[in-house]
């Protein structure tokens, strides 16, 4: 059975102590505030980014530096035959494609995964990558998998305030200012390659209504679940650095599907940068086929 190493990177919400428990790799993203560069989850925790955020310091998003990455690959080639390199979505940053042409020179060695997600959607297919691993799939085989399933998962994202999204040059000034004024609760999606409007809410309370009927809608009509959502992953993330509001969320999202373990994980730093703190959201991902494994019994 080949040994297959499984990278992801921090976007992914795995952090570094977890990532050492589950046996896979995490490649911190790095960040540049006041120009010097710092990593999530090394020299970087959540406490000391949303301080910076909220002083008003520059802080901007960069891609994984390519020597960094490239001496991380051939450290795991030394005791791995494989990798299985799974990124943030492409759709939201360019160290996905940077990965790709990389890998194209260890000659099916390291397969890299153009898997549109992040967050705990992302963190998702890093678990459905260890299971197949530990089933003895291939690196091709699980990077097929999860390439083919990519679309099966919807994040919806409430914004507390759009300055960031201004600041970022997401969202046009004028319109920051219209939702400021009359206090809008935008509420956002990731369907695979970008952040997009979903609606606007007039306050917090009908922003979670929404969320929440746009996860039960996606459940059946999308992805083929039922009103209580089986088959179906129900995970949250916030940002910001107090849980109170997620986990009064997650007592409301937890009535609705009643029978889900629902994991609440903070958002990466990367999505963080661009919505500002204070954003609840809910996803759901379909479950991984069990009959994959079946017929290998």
């Amino acid at each position: 059975m080949l040994k297959t190493a499984i990278v992801t990177d921090s976007n992914s919400g795995i952090t570094q102590a977890e990532g050492k428990e589950l046996g896979i790799t995490v490649l911190p993203m790095p960040f540049y505030i006041n120009e010097k560069m710092y990593y999530e989850d090394i020299d970087l925790t959540q406490e000391q980014f949303y301080q910076m955020l909220q002083d008003g310091t520059s802080i901007s998003t960069s891609q994984p530096v390519v020597a960094n990455l490239l001496e991380l690959w051939d450290h795991l080639l030394e005791t791995y035959d494989e990798i299985v390199h799974i990124p943030m979505s492409s759709g939201l940053s360019g160290s996905c494609e940077t990965a790709m042409a990389l890998a194209r020179e260890y000659h099916g060695r390291v397969e890299v995964v153009n898997n549109q997600r992040i967050s705990v959607t992302q963190r998702q297919s890093v678990m459905d990558a260890i299971t197949l691993a530990g089933h003895g799939k291939t690196a091709r085989e699980i990077r097929e998998y999860l390439e083919l399933t990519k679309m099966d998962s919807s994040i919806y994202i409430m914004v507390d305030t759009l300055n960031y999204l201004k600041k970022g040059g997401r969202i046009t000034p004028a319109a920051a200012a219209l939702g400021t004024l009359l206090r809008l609760k935008p509420v956002l999606q990731i369907q695979g390659e970008k952040l997009d409007a979903f609606a606007k809410a007039r306050n917090v309370k009908q922003a979670k209504k929404l969320m929440i009927e746009a996860i039960h809608n996606d459940c059946i009509k999308r992805f083929g679940s039922d009103e209580t959502g089986s088959h179906m992953w129900i995970h949250m993330a916030y940002t910001g650095t107090d849980t109170t509001a997620i986990h009064e969320f997650r007592e409301e999202v937890a009535a609705e599907f009643p029978n889900h373990d629902i994991i609440v994980n903070p958002l990466s730093l990367s999505v963080a940068c661009h919505i500002g703190p204070g954003a609840l959201a809910v996803t759901c991902t379909k479950m991984m086929d069990d009959s994959l494994f079946k017929a290998h019994h």
